[in-house]
């Protein structure tokens, strides 16, 4: 069946907040993402930032780990929900063959102009995700949604669509007017991946006799976290402001983060539940 659409199709913007975790997403209380509906508690397909914005791309948002549920008829009800999120009608997960990614789908069968904007340099223009996109730029600072917002253009005769990969929720956790000489520097990890392209992924805390992974240390790592998702509900006001009304938003994040819990910290190679934990909230701008 051909997919076919309502009188107007909505613009589609994603935000991904990367590494926020569920619950520092909660205890940041923030007022403007909570005006788009009920912040669910959710699992990441992933633990790492490449492979998570991976399975976003194909359409399957953080799941809700339902139980006696086929695996298959979860893919497809989540793919269902896109016909809500796009104004459409017979969106299902065959539409998206043979590509299965999103971004293609909605540029070469639903004529949306698609545009991506990225923080994180393991998401560079040279990676597999840059397909089926009419735009797509890595940000010259890490952190600062705000300069992405300011980027936004609309077409008026196209339906739009914006991913947004919001890197101040990322370690260090700072906010763009932060000087990098007071971000907190991490000694003491190791793990699989311990950096790339100088992002630090995450391990194993090894004990180290100045005891710099203390409670107290790890505590106010999390509360940067925290302070960088109240800086951002700010930073969605101004994106609420900027869009046009006919507008779905999704807010998540890729992966969660760990704050020293059962000894690690950060994410990728570590198997924990606050890796997968994630926020999720979605509605449409009236």
């Amino acid at each position: 069946m051909a997919v076919s659409t309502k009188s107007r199709r909505n613009n589609y913007v994603l935000v991904v907040f990367d590494s926020c975790r569920y619950d520092s997403l909660m205890r940041a209380r923030p007022c403007t993402i909570m005006k788009l509906g009920k912040v669910e508690r959710r699992w990441s397909y992933a633990s790492w930032t490449s492979p998570s914005h991976y399975n976003l791309l194909i359409g399957l948002m953080p799941h809700t780990s339902p139980r006696h549920v086929y695996a298959s008829e979860y893919y497809k009800k989540d793919i269902l929900q896109f016909n809500e999120r796009l104004g459409c009608k017979n969106i299902e997960f065959k539409s998206l063959v043979p590509k299965l990614f999103l971004p293609t789908f909605l540029h070469d069968t639903l004529g949306y102009r698609t545009h991506a904007m990225v923080s994180l340099p393991v998401l560079n223009p040279k990676t597999i995700l840059n397909t089926g996109f009419d735009s797509y730029k890595l940000m010259e600072k890490h952190n600062d949604m705000r300069a992405m917002v300011r980027q936004m253009k609309f077409s008026e005769k196209q339906p739009n669509f914006f991913l947004l990969n919001v890197g101040e929720t990322h370690y260090p956790y700072a906010l763009p007017d932060e000087p990098p000489d007071r971000w907190p520097r991490i000694s003491g990890v190791h793990g699989v991946f311990k950096h790339l392209d100088d992002e630090l992924v995450g391990g194993k805390l090894r004990a180290r006799k100045d005891k710099f992974f203390d409670s107290r240390k790890l505590g106010e790592l999390r509360q940067r976290q925290i302070t960088a998702v109240k800086y951002l509900d700010g930073v969605v006001e101004q994106l609420f402001d900027t869009v046009p009304q006919n507008t779905y938003i999704t807010i998540t994040a890729d992966h969660g983060e760990l704050f020293g819990e059962d000894g690690y910290f950060g994410h990728g190679p570590i198997h924990h539940e606050k890796v997968w934990e994630v926020p999720f909230v979605e509605g449409k701008l009236r």
